[in-house]
């Protein structure tokens, strides 16, 4: 008998904080308090400090950090958490790609992790006077998404040990598509905001300007004109992690198709659907969850899985479940 990992996967459209997102929060507070409490309770910042570091940082985030605290019921531990602010640290796999040509502009991402640490929420908001829909992390962050002006954007592991003093990267993402209209915009954002580990951190605009930013807590962003990321910074420093997470091999495949002209975005979507891009290695945590695709010119997104597609945009945004199984390739072949 195979052994299967689930996830139910949800959209849920909510223009202003309210009810649902409060069900999102009582649905998965007691797995995010243990996580956060996972060091000690003194490895994690004050609320004083949280507080202090958005305002500091990310200073037109506030009142809604401040509103979704209070849906949370304005305890200590949770408001400290909704911060990420210096949150422990998690390792992440990843591919994405930006496909900016005259036929085609597109981001597409895999995002590699472990199904039962994953929320499977898909966000529709309007919680700044712009739309953004995003697969939400932490409960209000962001691992890819896109807002109503097309600007598009998603996150991979750096493939680095260093942990400091800074933000996850997911409410960086969501101050970006709250507050960002232009991949300049949004440079410049991820290289004043301070992040507690090494990501890679790839933007996309309407006029398929692109980036891809190399942030750490140790160093300088290094922000270039890169379409493809994968699990390493320039060079591999974590030399286990990138044998493990192949992301050599998958960084090539990447640039090899987005370098041919022959390369369609038909072609360069269904690459992400098969290895090395797809992994099954779910045991260890480095299998594909979703793939994401982002159209910034029509404001849609795409959500692909094994046996299910989903197509949203802000035009159409259903609210629906999906049970996802997840099968290693370990247990296909025994």
């Amino acid at each position: 008998m195979q052994k299967q990992k689930r996830l139910v996967f949800q959209t849920v459209h909510e223009p202003e904080p309210g009810e649902k997102w409060r069900g999102l929060f009582d649905l998965h507070w007691s797995a995010y308090e243990r996580w956060y409490l996972s060091e000690t309770e003194r490895e994690r910042p004050s609320y004083l400090a949280c507080y202090n570091a958005l305002r500091t940082h990310m200073p037109e985030l506030v009142p809604t950090y401040q509103r979704l605290c209070g849906l949370a019921g304005g305890g200590d531990i949770a408001s400290r958490m909704l911060s990420l602010y210096r949150p422990p640290p998690y390792i992440t796999g990843c591919s994405q790609a930006v496909m900016a040509n005259a036929r085609s502009n597109v981001l597409v991402r895999n995002y590699d992790y472990p199904p039962e640490l994953c929320e499977g929420t898909i966000l529709s908001t309007c919680w700044n006077g712009r739309r953004v829909i995003a697969m939400s992390d932490c409960l209000w962050g962001v691992l890819d998404g896109i807002n109503d002006v097309g600007l598009s954007v998603s996150l991979a592991f750096g493939g680095r040990k260093a942990v400091g003093d800074g933000f996850g990267a997911p409410i960086i993402l969501r101050y970006i598509l709250e507050f960002c209209e232009t991949t300049h915009e949004a440079s410049e954002v991820l290289a004043r905001v301070p992040t507690h580990m090494a990501y890679n951190i790839t933007v996309n605009d309407s006029l398929g300007r692109y980036v891809t930013a190399m942030i750490g807590p140790d160093r300088p962003a290094t922000i270039k004109r890169i379409p493809v990321a994968t699990n390493h910074q320039k060079k591999i420093e974590w030399y286990a992690h990138a044998l493990a997470s192949e992301t050599i091999i998958r960084e090539r495949q990447l640039s090899i198709l987005i370098d041919d002209e022959e390369t369609t975005e038909d072609r360069l979507v269904s690459a992400f659907f098969s290895p090395p891009l797809f992994r099954s290695d779910y045991k260890r945590g480095l299998g594909t969850i979703y793939t994401a695709v982002y159209h910034p010119n029509e404001g849609r997104a795409q959500y692909h899985w094994a046996d299910h597609t989903l197509d949203v945009s802000f035009d159409h945004f259903e609210e629906t479940a999906m049970d996802i199984r997840y099968t290693s390739y370990a247990d296909k072949v025994k």
